[in-house]
């Protein structure tokens, strides 16, 4: 078991946040999605009485959604994996500022599987030594990673860096945030940081190291990619309310359950 701890610093308050990485979601889940693969929403309900964080968290949105993955993961995974062992389920509890997201495979590897991640959004820039309140066991292995959104060579591949979407070149037209230079997570504000705590567990004998590993290569581009989006997409969230949203999943559900079903596969690949 791998655990990881990757600090997002964002130039956006923890309240816009909650706003843009929600529009973002359904926005990135629509490129993600075509060709009989992507994202598919089975249920986004309000739920309670759900303890999260040392129970600091009760209350919040429930979403629970299928990745359909044939091209997203490695040529030799594909050839190996017999049907339903690239359908994963992914369950989130949104209670924020707290947010837990659970991976699984039920249909194949079951109990033998599943990704872990937990998130709290602080108004620091990733600063906080133990956002998660970790005891020491779990501290011991934790590895922290930094992840600068303005950096758009060490975790991306070369199709991730677009200018449209890179923090180095971009400007927003409504609130005048940009562009961010070398030092910006040091002399930016508004300044905030998602501080993500990644578990892989991976139980197959002679896949895990491998599979563990190359999960944890990707979250970081992943993170980054997705993150830099947020910030480059501001012009389009910035003045929404949580209702906008909400209206806004509804009508992405409608298109992704369509898109699934025509047009070509999108988005990243392994």
């Amino acid at each position: 078991m791998i655990i990881k701890e990757y600090r997002v610093i964002l130039p956006l308050t923890v309240e816009e946040y909650q706003v843009g990485q929600l529009w973002s979601v359904a926005e990135a889940s629509k490129q993600e999605t075509g060709g009989g693969e992507g994202v598919e929403v089975l249920k986004n309900e309000p739920f309670t009485n759900t303890p999260l964080l040392n129970g600091q968290y009760s209350s919040g949105q429930y979403t629970h959604k299928i990745y359909h993955l044939q091209s997203k993961v490695p040529s030799v995974l594909r050839k190996l994996a017999p049907k339903g062992a690239l359908e994963i389920h992914e369950e989130a509890w949104n209670a924020y500022p707290y947010c837990k997201t659970v991976l699984t495979n039920p249909d194949y590897m079951k109990d033998n599987f599943y990704v872990k991640i937990e998130t709290i959004h602080l108004p620091d820039n990733g600063i906080t030594e133990n956002a998660h309140n970790l005891p020491n066991d779990v501290l011991k292995k934790r590895e922290v990673v930094s992840i600068d959104i303005a950096d758009d060579t060490s975790f991306l591949n070369a199709a991730d860096v677009k200018p449209e979407t890179s923090p180095s070149l971009y400007v927003s037209q409504k609130t005048g945030r940009g562009k961010l230079g070398p030092n910006w997570r040091n002399t930016t504000k508004p300044i905030m940081c998602a501080y993500k705590l990644v578990t892989v567990h991976f139980k197959w004998f002679g896949f895990q190291g491998i599979v563990e590993s190359f999960a944890h290569k990707q979250y970081p581009r992943l993170f980054s990619k997705f993150h830099r989006e947020v910030f480059c997409w501001m012009d389009n969230w910035i003045n929404l309310t949580m209702e906008d949203i909400r209206a806004i999943e509804e009508k992405a559900q409608r298109e992704l359950d369509e898109a699934r079903k025509t047009g070509e596969v999108r988005g990243m690949t392994a």
